[in-house]
This record gives structure tokens, sequence and C-alpha cells, in this order.
């Protein structure tokens, strides 16, 4: 038998492979898929059948590319959309894995036609339910992706999916999400490795609320949607381009990437302390732990990338860019910076300045203009007076507000979103910018207390 769970780092997708007796079955692939082909050959089985929970919105699938290296059934929900592979799933369904059996279950709320799968053990017995974005560990998916107008609508659904169908499969019963910590289909999901209906029975906020109505008040709330998500849910219909396999970007000497620069993005992926000493100018900053959060956000899906790595090995990069519809990209910087330094090319440098010498400048006198571009929940626990605070999400739509005089100091807690803001300014023509580095524990200013 097999049962794994595949962790997808960055976008915090969960994906898995549960097999027995020779077939296995996988649930919610992502698109470089080679991990569950290598996971099935191991236990020596092969894969029959993959079930999507839902029309996903921050990943590519990858169904379809799976299905054509295995031949493997294709089953997906949201049948109401129209899909161009695989087959609709309907409420009740069964799938017989060697001993194992696996049940479709209609949980609609994070879309009208989203599914959830419960499996029984050898002996029939209940075992795990993969809930998709339905339930997650502390949190439950979001209902207002397809819109304002429908989200009340799905938040009832939603109740009645967790209370009438979930629940009642018993406390003991393993759940399975789709996402985990960090994912922006949830924003509050707990940092629970793995959790049971009992548990989230008893420790789940939103299983903690009286009634239907004040369950659809709590959960029918707007967040943020990337812009990369049109594109997810076109390819999720459509299945994307075929890979094939994870393709391997050219190494490129200084001249030849200096050269690629005219009509593509540089993407630098180190930390933001080496892109503030040197970078290759015109390069967005966007450390590899960030690339899924705020990649989104920031990267062109109709440019071609360039990619300047934490080390001479971008393969990890290029997978993350991949999973969410990134799949020009042309090249990376051989050898580094330490190289286009020795091929006596030019770099761009942004200036950093601590916490601690930022408190001292504004008790002796110093009037700093400040952006925050921290979290609007990080800034309602704790505010820096007189800051001006666009979220780094927002900051593209409200560029025109940002002050282009003088010297420009940049916070958001660490300097790692700060980074990702000012070389996006940077590259908007701001020249006088300041990344401030650490985060408000070292905070000490007396002149400009912090707001509690």
């Amino acid at each position: 038998m097999i049962f794994e769970r595949v962790e997808s780092e960055g976008l915090a997708h969960y994906s898995y492979i549960v097999g027995d007796g020779g077939e296995a079955a996988v649930i919610d692939p992502r698109r470089d898929c080679d991990v569950y082909l290598d996971l099935a050959r191991k236990a020596g089985m092969r894969i029959a059948s993959i079930l999507e929970t839902h029309r996903n919105e921050d990943y590519v699938v990858g169904s379809a590319e799976l299905a054509d290296r295995t031949g493997a059934s294709v089953h997906h929900a949201d049948s109401q959309l129209d899909y161009r592979y695989g087959e609709p799933v309907e409420d009740g369904q069964t799938w017989k894995v060697g001993r194992l059996e696996l049940t479709a279950l209609h949980t609609p709320g994070h879309t009208p036609g989203h599914m959830s799968y419960f499996l029984r053990d050898p002996d029939g017995e209940p075992w795990v339910v993969f809930t998709g974005d339905s339930l997650f560990a502390g949190d439950l998916g979001r209902v207002d992706l397809l819109g304002e107008e429908s989200m009340h609508e799905l938040a009832g659904l939603m109740y009645d999916s967790i209370h009438d169908r979930l629940l009642q499969l018993g406390d003991g019963v393993i759940v399975c999400p789709a996402h985990g910590e960090g994912s922006v289909c949830g924003s509050a999901i707990a940092e629970r490795t793995w959790t049971t209906i009992g548990l989230e029975r008893a420790q789940n906020p939103k299983l903690q609320l009286g009634s239907r109505e004040e369950f659809i008040r709590a959960v029918a709330v707007t967040g943020e949607r990337p812009p990369y998500f049109e594109r997810m849910e076109r390819w999720n219909l459509e299945g994307a381009p075929s890979l094939g396999r994870v393709p391997s970007p050219p190494a490129l000497s200084p001249d030849a990437f200096a050269e690629a620069m005219g009509g593509a993005v540089v993407v630098d992926t180190r930390t933001e302390l080496a892109f503030g000493s040197a970078h290759v100018p015109g390069a967005q900053s966007l450390w590899l732990e960030g690339l899924a959060s705020f990649g989104g956000w920031y990267l062109p899906h109709d440019t071609p990338l360039l990619l300047v790595g934490r080390s001479n090995d971008v393969e990890e990069e290029v997978r993350r860019l991949l999973r969410m519809g990134y799949d020009d990209v042309a090249g990376y910087l051989g050898g580094g910076m330490l190289r286009w330094h020795m091929a006596g090319k030019a770099s761009a440098r942004i200036r950093t300045y601590t916490v601690h010498d930022i408190c001292r400048f504004l008790d002796e006198g110093n009037e700093l203009s400040i952006l925050d571009v921290r979290s609007d929940e990080e800034n309602d626990a704790t505010t820096i007076p007189d800051a001006l605070h666009i979220h780094l999400t927002e900051l593209p739509e409200r560029l025109g507000e940002v002050p282009r005089d003088g010297t420009l100091y940049v916070f958001c807690g660490s300097g790692l979103r700060s980074m990702v803001a000012a070389s996006y300014l940077r590259r908007q023509g701001f020249n006088d910018l300041v990344v401030i580095l650490g985060g408000l524990a070292g905070w000490k200013s007396t002149a400009c207390p912090l707001e509690l």
C-alpha cells in the first residue's frame, strides 16, 4: 500500500497519491508530475485514476500532463464548466484502488461543483477525506473567487457542506486538504501538519460560529486576487501545455545575458542583502521562498524571464514558475553575479539601513518618508505613524501615490518584501531608495513611537 502527501513549496499546495494492489490514484496533482511517477514506480504500481477536487485558481493542475504520461483516466469536479479534458465526477461515484475505495462527496462552497473524496481502508473502515479547498486545518476555503455577487450564496453552501457532509464522517477521519499554511486560498490556515475531523470540530474558529447566518457573515469576505489567477483558471479548463519533462533553461554568459535583457524581465531570487549589495540593473527582486507568493503580482506572462539564482542550479526556481504558468524562462546567468562582475559588467545597488539606524535618524529630528508595504492586518496591529501604507501586492496599482521627491525608506518587517518593492520602484524610475532591515521588534524610536 502507498499513501503519500506531496508538498509544493511556495504555493503551499498539497497533493496525494494512494495505492494498493498494483494500482494508484492521484488527487489534485501539480504540473511537474514526475514525483508521482517516481513514487508509483518505487511502489510497483500503475497510476490508474486522477481525481480533481475543483477547478483551481492558484496553480496549474497537472492532470492532463500526468494522464498523457500514464494513460490514467481524469475525473474533474465543477462539471458545470467547459472542460476540454477528462470526465465529470458525480456525487457518490466510487473508485476501487486495490482493497481501498474512494467515494466522491459533493461539497460546494469554494466552487459550486467542488468535490471531496472519502477513502476507506482495506477493512472498509472510514480513514481519510481529501477536502480540496473546502476544509483546511484551522480555516475554510475562500468563497469570493467567483465574484462578490455569488459569495454569500457560496458561503451558505459551504456551511451545509461542512456541517451536513464532512463533519458527519466521524471525528477520527484524517483531513487531507489541498493547501497548508501560507496559501492564498485560506487566510488563516493553521500550522498543524496533519489534522482530523475531530480536531477541526474542536479547534477551527469558523466551526465555532453558532448559526448559519453568523457563518455566512464571517466567511463571505473578499480577499486578494493575483493577476495570474486568470491564466490558471483558463489553463485548468483547457489543460496546460504539455511539459514532457521540466525544462532546463540554458546558462548564459554575461554577454549573452545582457543581450537577452532587451526583451525580457530579469528575476533575481537571491536574498535581500545579496540583491541590495549588487544586482543586474533593472532586475526584479523576488527571493526564492517569496516567488510563489508575490511573483504573480510582478511578473508578466507574455514576456520571457531571465533568472539570477542563489546558485548555479535554478531547477527549483523553474519548477515554482511552471506551477504558476510561467513557461518562458529564456535562461539564467551562468556563474551568477561573480561572473557578471568578472566580465566587467556594471551592477546596481539599493542602500540598506537597519531599523536601529532609522530610529536614531528619527530621534535626531530628521523627517523620513517611509513606505510601509506590510499587509493590512500587520498595519492594523502595529502602525508606524505618518508612514504611507501600501501593501506590497497593491503597489503596482497605487504607484501614483508614492512620492518621488527625496529619499524613500521602504519597510516591511524584515527587508525581504521591502526589497521586492524597492526593486520594482527602481524599475519605475525611483532612484533614491533605502530598504529598512529588521522588524518592529527592533523599533526603539522615542520621537516616532509605534501605535498599537
